[in-house]
């Protein structure tokens, strides 16, 4: 995990989300946020791998965060692997021992239990790679024209 001084704005889960996103990038991932799958779930973020293996990394900001979100077992047909992503003060005791686990703040994250591979359907893998890049395209377009 980097560690650097001074504060960075944003909420807790900004925070989490930012080191998260260092973390799939320093490991040759493609991440997005607020990826949309088609069951229309949207999840924090979706990360994309050279051989085409997706992660889904969900952000918990807090207990009552989590407390309040079951829709997460709905994001296991859509990936690879599946992360819980919290803050290093989260009771990590209260998450699922059957996913992986990423401690983050806002300079870095650390894989603290590694997620169990999940059989992805091959055509649903094909249509959400086409969708996730359509989605990255559109995005990277709509940064240099907002009449996109």
């Amino acid at each position: 995990m980097r560690i650097r001084q001074g504060p960075l704005p944003g909420s807790a889960a900004d925070d989490i989300t930012r080191g998260v996103v260092r973390l799939m990038t320093d490991m040759g991932f493609a991440p997005l946020l607020e990826f949309r799958l088609t069951n229309k779930r949207r999840v924090d973020v979706a990360a994309l791998d050279r051989d085409g293996k997706f992660v889904v990394i969900e952000v918990k900001s807090s207990l009552a965060d989590y407390r309040a979100d079951s829709k997460w077992k709905e994001y296991l047909p859509y990936c690879d692997y599946f992360y819980f992503a919290v803050n290093p003060e989260f009771p990590q005791d209260r998450l699922p021992s059957d996913v992986g686990l990423i401690v983050a703040d806002g300079y870095g994250a650390a894989i603290l239990r590694p997620a169990e591979e999940f059989a992805m359907n091959g055509n649903r893998r094909r249509t959400q790679t086409l969708r996730f890049a359509r989605t990255g395209a559109n995005r990277l377009a709509g940064r240099g024209d907002p009449a996109v």
